[in-house]
């Protein structure tokens, strides 16, 4: 991806009082007529405050940590130059799914040596890069057991 999200972004920490009160988001894509934009997949954990740890020591950008109601709480993070988040919450029986169930997202890097060695640099226990017919593969898992995938296309810029 070419595009590059700022990396001094705030984290979100209180829930607006009306939509007058949300700022525009510059770095925001456009959403066009016709498009699906994916942009939050819910992450089934058992502790959204180790999830949080585990996730922003990886590099994930924490976007947003409010508490909109009783017993809710909505943490947003998104992988650094992603545009689709990940959710952890509580209280939301919307989104509640076995822990640890979530597998093989893909996270697309341009060099997949230099990412899993980032990943390891920050504790994180990355298996040894695959290459699966020219595609290359490297695994791991958060603390609750989802588990995600580094993915290289060389071809892919």
């Amino acid at each position: 991806m070419s595009e590059q999200l700022p990396d001094d972004r705030p984290t979100h920490t209180e829930v607006p009082a009306s939509v007058d009160e949300v700022l525009p988001d510059p770095t925001a894509v456009e959403v066009k007529p016709g498009a699906y934009l994916l942009e939050l997949i819910p992450m089934p954990v058992t502790d959204v405050d180790r999830a949080k740890e585990f996730y922003t020591r990886a590099g994930f950008h924490a976007d947003v940590d409010v508490t909109p109601a009783d017993g809710v709480r909505i943490v947003q993070l998104t992988p650094p130059g992603s545009f689709c988040s990940i959710l952890l919450s509580t209280g939301l029986s919307d989104v509640e799914m076995p822990v640890g169930s979530l597998r093989g997202l893909h996270l697309v890097v341009a060099d997949i040596e230099a990412a899993r060695a980032d990943l390891i640099d920050r504790g994180v226990d990355v298996e040894p890069v695959r290459d699966l017919g020219g595609v290359f593969y490297a695994a791991f898992a958060d603390p609750d057991g989802n588990t995600w995938t580094l993915q290289h296309m060389p071809w892919r810029k």
